[in-house]
This record gives C-alpha cells, structure tokens and sequence, in this order.
C-alpha cells in the first residue's frame, strides 16, 4: 500500500530537501527541491519503499549555473540529487516500509552527523508504537569543537553550521564500527556519540544505537519536519494516541538531556581534555555573510536555557493533563 509523505520547513530560512532511493527499490518522482520558509510538499511513496531523506541548507548556484550547498550537498551539481546521497554531516530520516511482518522501520540518525533539527511522525498508522522521532535541539552551536563545521564570512566572521560525527572527523575503527569494531560487542558509544545521544535520545547516535533508536509502524502516512517548532508541534497533542503522548515524554526527556549537554559542553569549553576531546583543526568553508544570517544563533547562558526548558516542559505537562479530562 502506498503512503504520503509530506515534508514541511519550519526553518527561518529555506531548505532543499534530497531524497535517495535505496537499492533495488523504485525512485520517486523527484530526488530534490526547494521548500520556502513555512511551506509543504507531499510525495507519492510506494510500497515496500526503503531510503533516506535530508535537508540542504545554504545553497546557491554559480554563474556557470552548477548547483551547491553549504551542508547536506548530494554532489550533482543540480536541485535533484538523481541518485545520490548527501555529504556528511546531515540528519538524515530513514525509512523501510512493508518491511519485516508488513512493519514500517523509520528513524532519525546522526551516525553521519547532524545539519538541522528533523522530526518525523506517522499519521493514521497501527501496529507498532508508531511512535514520533527526531532531533529537536539545535546541536550547532553546543557542538563540540573538533567536530564542527564552521563558514567564514567575507567580513571575517564565522558561524557553526554542522556537527560531524567522530567517524567522519577521525576516520578510527573504533568510531566508525569497522575492522576489529564492526560488531556490537566491540563497538561502543564514546563520548562524541553521548553527546548527540543525551541532546536527541531517540535519534541514532552511533552505528549499533538500535534498541532506542528504531521504530515501527504499519499503514502509515509520514510527516518530516525540519526545524520543527516547539509551539507549532504542540499540536499534535490534541491527538490523544499513544504516540502522541509518547511524543511528550520524549520531547520532556530532551529538555532535561539538553541542558545537560549544555552543562557538559560548558565544562568541556573551559578543560576539553576532560571530556575526552582531542585537539584538532576545524572544518572550514568560505560564504558571504548573507548565507549564514539564519546560522544557530550563540548559546544561551546555561541559567537562561533552564529557565526556558522548565517553562515548556510545564506548559507542555499542563496541556498532557487537559487531554485526560
């Protein structure tokens, strides 16, 4: 059976979502486009679909016409990706329908690490939890510092506009889960994968991260949103499933990790050696100012980000307690 897929920006800015088919399963009809600030697109899907979605920020084409983009790039020179994935690091949202016992699989991983906050959720679906995933938190500007990937503005300026992951920083089997590491039982979570872990614990946070990152569904539509705002999502809690409120609980959870990693962060900032951070260079790349006026604005200070975790996480507690009513 079919599904919709719709995809919606929530971002301040505009994002070009790429979609890759996998191996041996059909291609949609298109591999890329434009979605404008508040807008939506839907797309066909058809059974026993597997493949990934993404988004590319701060793209733009040269005289020559040749299409690029500051982070998620798929290398085609073009809007439509047309078969290829994207460069790390992106979020990337990952689907199997029709799968194993006519289950959807789907997930949000940062193994490959992370360019905006995604959130994924079935519609209309049974079976399974069927329960909503992503990231929430906007991980560029607490991300640690060997593992950012940073724009230098013409006027000198920079702005961390992604967050790698330790595999694709270090290139070591103990990060990437290859060589003497390729299975579970010798590969584990390491402090850079804690990091992503403790802000996004439903996302993927490392290549053998499935117990709590891996989710089911049958017969559902999805809904992908990047940037997914916290007021607008609210919403979805006049839906009283088990998903939905599910959904809160996660959402509460992130909060409380969240002010954690900034906790840890602002430790590691001051004796990175402490939190296990080797040195290393940035990844740098050179735009104009005006590409990165929508980057992740600086961190709040850690008593700011409090104050405002614990007012959502109440008034999103207050509105849990009306649905039971």
């Amino acid at each position: 059976m079919a599904a919709t897929f719709t995809l919606t920006n929530n971002c301040q800015y505009t994002v070009w979502p790429g979609v890759l088919s996998g191996a041996g399963t059909a291609a949609l009809s298109t591999t890329g486009f434009a979605l404008q600030e508040g807008e939506s697109r839907s797309l066909d899907v058809p059974a026993a679909w597997s493949g990934r979605f993404w988004g590319r920020t701060l793209c733009v084409a040269d005289a020559s016409g040749k299409f690029s983009c500051g982070t998620g790039d798929c290398g085609s020179g073009a809007v439509e990706c047309s078969g290829s994935g994207a460069v790390p690091p992106a979020t990337l949202a990952e689907f199997t329908l029709d799968g194993s016992g006519g289950m959807d699989f789907y997930d949000v991983s940062l193994v490959d690490g992370y360019n905006l906050p995604m959130l994924v959720v079935p519609q209309g679906g049974s079976g399974g939890a069927c329960s909503s995933t992503g990231c929430l938190v906007d991980l560029n500007g607490i991300c640690p510092s060997d593992l950012k990937v940073v724009l230098s503005t013409s006027e000198g300026g920079s702005e961390s506009v992604a967050c790698r992951s330790a595999c694709e920083a270090f290139g070591s089997p103990q990060y990437c889960c290859s060589g003497d590491y390729g299975n579970p039982n010798t590969c584990k979570p390491s402090s850079y994968s804690q990091f992503f872990k403790n802000a996004c614990p439903r996302a993927y946070s490392y290549a053998y991260d499935d117990a709590t990152s891996t989710f089911t569904c049958a017969s559902a539509n999805y809904l992908i949103a990047f940037c997914p705002s916290t007021t607008r999502w609210l919403n979805l809690l006049f839906s009283p499933s088990f998903a939905r409120l599910q959904y809160v609980a996660g959402f509460n959870i992130s909060l409380v990790r969240f002010i954690t990693v900034i906790y840890s962060q602002k430790s590691s900032d001051s004796n990175p050696e402490a939190a296990g951070i080797p040195s290393s260079n940035n990844s740098t790349m050179v735009y104009s100012s005006e590409l990165v006026s929508h980057a992740t604005p600086t961190v709040p200070r850690v008593a700011t980000a409090l104050l405002l975790a614990v007012a959502v996480a109440v008034a999103v507690a207050v509105v849990t307690l009306c649905l039971d009513f």
